[in-house]
């Protein structure tokens, strides 16, 4: 079977837009808020938000109960208040694998209580060349060095305090999206990237009239950084699971950033040899560019399903990404590759 056209004017500009949504762990109701209204649009799909905040929905298919799902994630790396420092600026806790050195300079925004935001930025404590010399390079890029020193003019505790500001708060740091001669450079692009590939999916069988051969569930998780999202959420009928995550691009690895790729170990352990083989079958038959791969220190939803108790088949793919945990980016092909491995996957 042919299939159907993707929009790939949509799925970038789907893409660019969550992108510019914040979304760390704990933080996700505004990315799951616009992922929601991008699929109530297709009333063939069947919306639930769960009471952890993990988003579903379920797309009946040629054949009933609910067999399949496909699971990404809207969460991202982040941080919080951990505490406000005498001289009225914060430090940090991270949520995730965040490299403090990865954001270092970075443009964040404060989440007060209300609802109000401060703007600023992350420095490490001796940011100055002229003032520290050396020092300043020196420095280990860790919790208890680094810093926000925040837009709003407050030179103590209790001056930022009265900004609203507390220990626990939210911070997210700006992805500075740019796309250029076909690549995407983003940070967060772990898991977004795959949430557009799946919505251009969806988007790509509505506009076909098609729908699923097997009753499917899309479930977008909220925790996956943390390491339970998806270990809750997925119903009890499905049999296997396809995790949708970012391949990871660097030395000693298969995954480059023009090609969707299957992970068939990652530091879980195996995935399921079966449903793999399977997948690969499809992206042949469909001319599919992917590649296979391991990686070391990596883990994924489809793994915290099978820690949960899940007893289902598991596998892998996603588009390669440079860059994992840092300033990332992909290539337009690979989003193209990984959204005609998920329409092959759906309609198999």
């Amino acid at each position: 079977m042919k299939l159907p056209a993707i929009d790939e004017s949509f799925l970038l500009d789907f893409l660019t837009r969550l992108l510019d949504i914040p979304s760390p762990t704990g933080y996700t109701h505004l990315g799951i808020e616009f992922i929601r209204e991008a699929l109530v649009s297709y009333p063939e799909l069947e919306i639930h938000l769960n009471r952890k905040g993990a988003l579903t929905a379920i797309w009946r298919g040629e054949q009933n109960p609910v067999s399949r799902a496909l699971t990404t994630h809207v969460d991202t790396l982040g941080a919080m208040v951990k505490e406000i420092k005498p001289n009225g600026r914060l430090r940090l806790t991270g949520i995730g694998g965040l490299l403090w050195n990865s954001v270092e300079t970075e443009g964040c925004t404060v989440f007060i209580r209300n609802g109000e935001k401060v703007r600023g930025s992350l420095l490490i404590e001796k940011a100055s060349a002229h003032v520290y010399g050396r020092e300043a390079n020196e420095q280990k890029r860790d919790d208890a060095n680094m810093e926000v020193r925040l837009d709003a003019v407050t030179h103590s505790e209790q001056e930022t305090r009265e900004l609203g500001i507390e220990v626990g708060d939210f911070v997210a740091f700006d992805p500075r999206v740019e796309i250029n001669n076909g690549f995407v450079r983003s940070r967060f692009l772990d898991d977004k990237a795959c949430i557009a590939c799946v919505v251009a999916a969806v988007r790509a069988m509505h506009a076909a009239g098609l729908k699923p051969r097997q009753t499917t569930c899309l479930h977008f998780s909220n925790y996956e950084e943390v390491g339970h999202g998806a270990a809750t959420g997925i119903p009890d009928t499905v049999s296997e699971l396809v995790a949708v995550d970012m391949a990871a691009v660097g030395q000693g690895q298969a995954s480059d950033e023009f090609h969707a790729t299957i992970c068939l170990k990652d530091s879980s352990g195996p995935y399921h040899f079966e449903l793999s083989q399977r997948l690969r079958a499809l992206a042949e038959a469909h001319h599919i560019p992917y590649k296979t791969d391991i990686y070391p220190f990596y883990t994924s939803d489809g793994g915290v399903y099978w820690r949960a108790g899940g007893d289902v088949a598991v596998a892998l793919i996603g588009p390669g990404i440079d860059a994992s945990h840092n300033y990332e980016r992909t290539h337009t092909q690979a989003l193209l590759a990984t959204t005609r491995w998920i329409l092959a996957y759906l309609l198999s």
